[in-house]
């Protein structure tokens, strides 16, 4: 689960149904003889065609067991067999659970992805690969513990980084932090950002939609939220900050196309992570109470990418 607080100041740049069926008052009024008494005249001889009739005929086996006839048991294992298959078509499509963030897309949004897997909640950020920046090639890469922790845990304990992500100490603490993410259900994906395959910042990706932070904003459906960590010194103070969130706010809406939007909350006297925030093409939408820190919600739609 992200920090509570991400933010990207000159020093650091977190960035950070069922329905119910009910008849129709046409349906529920039919019934067997539902208005009729006992005794009602009203009765009609019908007779059935000898097609009809064959085709319910019933066997006697040789012990005097009675069944149904071929004709009928193909007809209803043929029946059976449609029910099935458009039962699991109907669990299939809801298990993507896509259309509902499709709906929550502007025009410019193209069809629901059709990820190979539909229990992974972010889009396989693995596969996302590298994207030009003005800055350089950046790629971001889910974090391995055994490689990457020390170096992380050296930028975490820089104390112009600690004012806001709060997460100074132990590398076993900071392994904590990360692994969690890592052996969770996949609504957050820890990343190391390389740019020209220099590790130079660290990045979480998540659902913000599935995240706490939803219970304090409008969240929408397949909303992905942004932490930005620059961790590099020489990187810092330089607009690279603006520079890496648009490239990553982009890319995020590129490959995940049931996503309308990019959130963010950076601390709100953080104002020059606001400031790389609105550099990115984000705008601020409002002003949030969250547990540990007032926060300016910041976001990055869709429908606006072009133009901001």
């Amino acid at each position: 689960m992200p920090p509570t607080d991400a933010s990207a100041n000159a020093g650091t740049a977190p960035v950070t149904d069922a329905g119910t069926t009910s008849l129709t008052a046409h349906e529920s009024r039919i019934g067997p003889a539902a208005d009729a008494g006992a005794d009602s005249e009203d009765t009609l001889d019908l007779h059935l065609p000898d097609e009809f009739v064959a085709l319910f005929a019933e066997d006697t086996g040789a012990d005097g067991s009675r069944s149904l006839g071929a004709t009928a048991t193909a007809t209803a294992t043929a029946g059976q067999a449609s029910a099935s298959a458009t039962s699991a078509v109907t669990v299939e499509g809801s298990g993507t659970g896509s259309g509902t963030g499709t709906g929550a897309c502007a025009p410019e949004t193209p069809p629901a992805s059709t990820s190979p897997n539909p229990d992974d909640l972010l889009g396989d950020v693995a596969d996302w690969g590298p994207v030009n920046t003005p800055a350089g090639a950046l790629h971001l890469v889910p974090v391995r513990i055994e490689r990457d922790l020390p170096i992380i845990s050296r930028w975490m304990n820089d104390p112009a980084v600690t004012a806001f992500w709060g997460l100074a100490g132990p590398e076993n603490a900071i392994e904590e932090h990360l692994r969690s993410q890592l052996v969770g259900d996949g609504r957050s994906v820890p990343c190391m950002g390389l740019l020209e395959g220099t590790p130079m910042s660290y990045w979480e990706i998540y659902r913000a939609d599935l995240d706490p932070l939803a219970r304090h904003y409008p969240a929408r459906p397949h909303d992905t939220g942004v932490h930005l960590l620059i961790g590099g010194i020489r990187d810092r103070g330089r607009g690279i900050g603006g520079t890496l969130l648009r490239a990553v706010a982009d890319l995020a809406l590129d490959k995940r196309p049931a996503c309308a939007r990019v959130v963010a909350e950076p601390d709100i006297r953080n104002t020059p992570s606001v400031a790389a925030f609105l550099t990115a093409g984000f705008r601020f939408s409002a002003e949030i109470d969250l547990p540990a820190k007032r926060a300016a919600l910041m976001i990055r739609d869709r429908s606006l990418r072009h133009l901001l």
